[in-house]
């Protein structure tokens, strides 16, 4: 008579087919970085299929391994500081196994354009700094879910196609040639905004109040106005630009950290109600006094400390 209860019964007692399947899974390795190896190609790496994350960064790819593509797992993908052009990146665009990408890092290689990367429908963090990039035409095709965006050191001349991003957090844009601030006022939940080294005059945040840090260091700006609305901003960056006067602020009232240095400023004011006031960076030696500066900065000081 058989008195088998099933497929356990086929193994010895001190062994559980089940944990040994679960330590094989937990022994596959999830992350593979292969920073500064200089690699040319990959033909001589295994890429395991439970892959999670895939560091290139560094190396002297020019094209992508199709074995990429067959990683349904990988969330992370950076292939900064390569020799990838366009063509090199288009496969990017048809490999559906990895749409569930959450972030892809192209920085530092020879991009001329947005590629196209609309087949990751879940990604979260976009990287396309230092590179060739003219025009942000292409953008409206990444994820509406992206919250991090990084397009600094290219050749960007006209912010666009950034209203189709409500979630975006974080947008750098340091470093182009832009010439006005525009097209974000969709972007409600934006809390940090990188505009430094441009080309900007005027102080536009089309109505936002969220944002907590600005960077406008660099530019061309002659005025302050422009802020009153950010009653969320914490951290404001103005340096090297031709501001005469300061202005705006007495709204600001959880700014903590205002750099204004290597600008025209001959007094400072309007910082008397900053409650949260930490620090000032201001290095213009053409104030006419300093111990007025000296005075009000100790005000707010003792304020934060109270």
């Amino acid at each position: 008579m058989d008195t088998s209860t099933g497929p356990a019964d086929q193994y010895p007692p001190d062994i559980d087919p089940k944990a040994e399947n679960e330590e094989e899974s937990s022994s596959s390795p999830t992350v593979l970085d292969l920073t500064s190896f200089q690699l040319h190609d990959l033909e001589t790496v295994e890429i395991p299929l439970s892959l999670t994350e895939l560091d290139l960064t560094a190396n002297r790819l020019s094209t992508l391994d199709p074995r990429i593509s067959q990683l349904p797992n990988l969330k992370k993908l950076s292939l900064r500081q390569n020799l990838f052009n366009d063509d090199g990146i288009q496969p990017l665009s048809t490999w559906d196994i990895i749409s569930a990408l959450e972030e892809l890092v192209l920085r530092d290689n020879q991009l001329k354009k947005i590629p196209d990367v609309s087949i990751s429908k879940q990604l979260l963090v976009f990287d396309v700094s230092f590179n060739e990039i003219s025009s942000l035409n292409g953008l409206s095709k990444v994820s509406s879910t992206l919250k991090e965006l990084y397009v600094s050191k290219n050749e960007v001349i006209k912010m666009e196609e950034i209203e189709h991003f409500p979630s975006l957090q974080i947008l750098e844009l340091g470093s182009n040639r832009i010439r006005v601030m525009e097209n974000l006022q969709n972007s409600t939940s934006l809390q940090e905004l990188w505009l430094g080294r441009n080309r900007i005059r005027a102080i536009n945040l089309c109505g936002l109040k969220c944002i907590k840090k600005l960077s406008l260091q660099s530019n061309r700006l002659t005025s302050m106005t422009g802020l009153e609305e950010c009653i969320a901003l914490e951290e404001l960056y103005l340096s090297h630009n031709g501001i005469a006067k300061m202005e705006g602020l007495s709204t600001l009232v959880n700014l903590r950290l205002l750099d204004v240095s290597a600008n025209k400023l001959t007094e400072i004011n309007d910082i008397e109600k900053l409650e949260q006031y930490e620090s000032l960076f201001q290095t213009c030696s053409c104030i006419n006094h300093p111990s007025t500066l000296h005075s009000k900065l100790v005000l707010q000081v003792r304020r934060s400390m109270a």
